[in-house]
């Protein structure tokens, strides 16, 4: 039986493939029916784009893939908590339940600065499990970070 952690290990996947370009190692996918049906990576820096993260890259994928804007049978699993763009678009996308590796505390907006997923005041609410292999998660980017300032003082 596939699970959660599953699922998630194939979101470091790709966050690992955001890593090999030099870009801030996040990763997603999204599942409908036990079937990943898409996949992303954050290429802010090879798009020069805002809005390249990882989670509205695989949203993209999703609505093609069901041909629809509507992914209300899905579920997102993502690296780091979702940023207010990425929380905004889950909500617009009425995506059922997201899980998050790694809590952000300068933009997470899953619960951690704020709950745009859960706020009653939309008309679509997320169901949200936060902490999923969030100890490898969190690697991923301390480790990306670290070697990205040694690389700046050389």
């Amino acid at each position: 039986m596939v699970t959660d952690i599953n699922y998630m290990q194939a979101a470091i996947q790709q966050a690992e493939k955001a890593k090999q370009m030099n870009e801030v190692p996040i990763g997603a996918v999204i599942v409908n029916y036990d079937d990943i049906i898409a996949t992303g990576y954050n290429v802010r820096e090879t798009s020069q784009t805002g809005l390249s993260h990882a989670e509205l890259i695989a949203i993209e994928e999703a609505n093609r893939h069901i041909g629809s804007w509507r992914l209300e049978d899905c579920t997102l699993y993502v690296t780091l908590e979702p940023c207010p763009m990425c929380a905004g678009a889950i909500v617009q996308s009425r995506i059922k339940r997201v899980v998050y590796g790694a809590p952000d505390p300068k933009a997470g907006c899953a619960g951690t600065l704020m709950n745009l997923l859960q706020d009653e005041r939309f008309n679509h609410q997320a169901d949200v499990t936060s902490g999923m292999l969030q100890e490898e998660c969190s690697a991923l980017l301390t480790g990306f970070f670290r070697e990205l300032r040694e690389r700046k003082k050389k």
